[in-house]
């Protein structure tokens, strides 16, 4: 397809998202209202009926729809290939299924040792057990709950038991304690993936005596990435020079000096409800106050009737139907929010988001632009049979140690767990799911941990020689900062103004430029060190670093 091909296809496409969409039969009813009134004439209808849009704000909800559309779905030619849409790279591709099917190994083996099916249905009495204490999940957790064991002869590991299906005279309940859930996978566990990426064709070329060179740091893969000067150019209006929200709005700061007319302006650009002036106004940061409506109107969530009845009807799968994956989110939190210092409070709150989640299929959609595939299991006796095959979760998503910190910091943002819910499902499908997947892309987590490598390499390159020569590559400490975007190692305050960066420069590059900024200021204590355990001391508690400074100095002040 040529370039007129493609935009003629991309337009079509953008309609067809528009007619499909709420916001369409919302403008067509306030369009028929405003052609229905008295005052207007026949001749006047059309500039009649467009004044009237205007007047009451539609032009700027379509344009913030078209908006987010564009700013979700790339214009690019459509390749014969499906695949290669998705990943160029073939070796990627293959790394990313290898992967996968690790994955899915290790959630058969639990359900195989454990002798607990993938889902089941819940009983009557149950389901209302779980409804009454809905808002304290926390409280009683799936150690007092009952599973099912199935004692089919033929049962296949991860057949999903449909509950029509399921035997009722050979079922025994017994209760599983949540210490026998294991996280099926951990960040070092998806280091390991990335860390053994090799391109053939690169391997290759330097066996034949090419001359390719390999890196200092354990990614060996070339990936087209931006350069120091750059980064620069692209995050300047977080130079030294410019007041940022973080630094210049502290308590011992008076406030008229930028807090005062900060507020103003934030006022204005919420009045406008505009997703770009939003997203240019953040890339300073947003006051706590305004953070929550800010962050809405760039990710595009305005939570309505229709929304509070789709998370409505996914509570009611969560009480329905109790999966495999309930305990794993369990467990995670278990072991992440529950005991951190800044988020142990908001463990209900995590589960009536996280639970739901599991169940959303909405979710599955940016698997059209991930190499990823949603993992699928069969209904007992069909193993292998395409047409009962059904993905698992419904989401797709199979979650790892440390999920549950994606949801953590955004419980101090918002109050009403339906908005906390799809701000989050917002942030996942257009960031969090590049930090646990295979992929090529910029933003994805191969990129950025090569990043994080060559930026240490060229503001300290003696720092990162000591610690090669030790031992100890920075990558192998720094990985689970950035795969966890760093939620639950600094504060939540913190976590929220780096957060404030992703969505309002729409990268998530700021994370390994951070990532060296903490190796930068703890640099003359990880000099002396002789071992990796010595230097993963240094960096254990990054609690007390403030985001904004750092990000300059590692930017700016070289």
């Amino acid at each position: 397809m040529n370039e007129d091909q493609v935009a003629e296809q991309f337009i079509v496409d953008l309609l067809q998202f528009l007619k499909s969409s709420k916001l369409y039969t919302d403008l067509f009813n306030a369009a028929q209202i405003e052609a229905f009134k008295p005052s207007l004439r026949v001749s006047e209808l059309r500039k009649g009926v467009q004044s009237g849009l205007i007047n009451g704000g539609w032009d700027r909800k379509l344009r913030n729809a078209i908006y987010h559309y564009l700013h979700t779905h790339p214009q690019q030619p459509t390749l014969p290939d499906p695949e290669h849409n998705k990943e160029p790279l073939l070796y990627i591709r293959k790394a990313q299924q290898t992967w996968e099917k690790k994955i899915l190994k290790s959630l058969n083996s639990m359900c195989t040792e454990l002798n607990i099916p993938l889902a089941r249905r819940r009983a009557e009495r149950e389901q209302k057990d779980m409804a009454a204490r809905w808002t304290e999940l926390g409280t009683d957790g799936p150690d007092e709950r009952p599973w099912i064991s199935l004692k089919s002869p033929g049962k296949e590991p991860g057949s999903i038991p449909i509950p029509s299906a399921m035997p009722t005279s050979t079922d025994t309940w017994r209760h599983k304690n949540l210490g026998q859930i294991r996280p099926v996978y951990a960040p070092k566990d998806f280091l390991e993936v990335v860390a053994g990426l090799q391109n053939t064709n690169y391997q290759n070329s330097v066996s034949n005596g090419g001359s390719f060179y390999n890196f200092w740091g354990i990614i060996q893969v070339p990936v087209k990435l931006k350069t120091i000067n750059q980064l620069r150019v692209q995050y300047s209006e977080m130079s030294i020079n410019q007041c940022q929200t973080g630094v210049d709005d502290l308590p011992d700061i008076p406030s008229e000096l930028f807090d005062a007319d900060r507020a103003k302006l934030g006022n204005k650009v919420l009045a406008a409800n505009h997703a770009p002036v939003a997203r240019e106004f953040s890339k300073k940061g947003c006051p706590d106050s305004m953070r929550g409506e800010m962050w809405c109107q760039m990710l595009g969530v305005e939570v309505d009737e229709v929304d509070i009845l789709y998370y409505e009807q996914l509570k009611t799968c969560v009480l329905q139907h109790d999966l495999l994956v309930d305990n794993l989110l369990y467990k995670d939190v278990k072991l992440t929010a529950t005991n951190d210092d800044h988020y142990f409070v908001f463990e209900d709150y995590l589960y009536q988001v996280l639970l739901p989640f599991s169940r959303d299929t909405v979710i599955l959609k940016h698997f059209s632009h991930n190499c990823a595939t949603p993992p699928k299991s069969y209904i007992r006796g069909k193993l292998g049979v395409e047409e009962f095959a059904v993905v698992y979760p419904p989401n797709g998503v199979i979650p790892f140690h440390g999920f549950a910190m994606y949801v953590a910091p955004l419980c101090y943002v918002y109050n009403d767990v339906v908005t906390l819910y799809h701000v989050f499902r917002q942030m996942y499908i257009q960031y969090f799911f590049r930090l646990h997947s295979v992929s090529s892309d910029p933003q994805g987590i191969v990129a950025l941990s090569l990043l994080f490598e060559i930026l240490l390499q060229t503001n300290e390159p003696e720092l990162f020689f000591h610690l090669k020569n030790v031992g100890c590559q920075p990558l192998k400490i720094a990985f689970k900062w950035l795969m966890r975007a760093f939620s639950g190692f600094l504060a939540s305050d913190q976590v929220l103004l780096l957060w404030d960066r992703v969505l309002s420069f729409d990268s998530l590059e700021i994370l390994p430029v951070f990532a060296v900024a903490i190796f930068s200021f703890r640099k003359s204590n990880l000099m002396k060190v002789q071992t990796y355990n010595a230097a993963e001391a240094v960096l254990a508690d990054v609690t007390t670093l403030q985001v904004v400074p750092l990000l300059q100095l590692a930017l700016f002040s070289k």
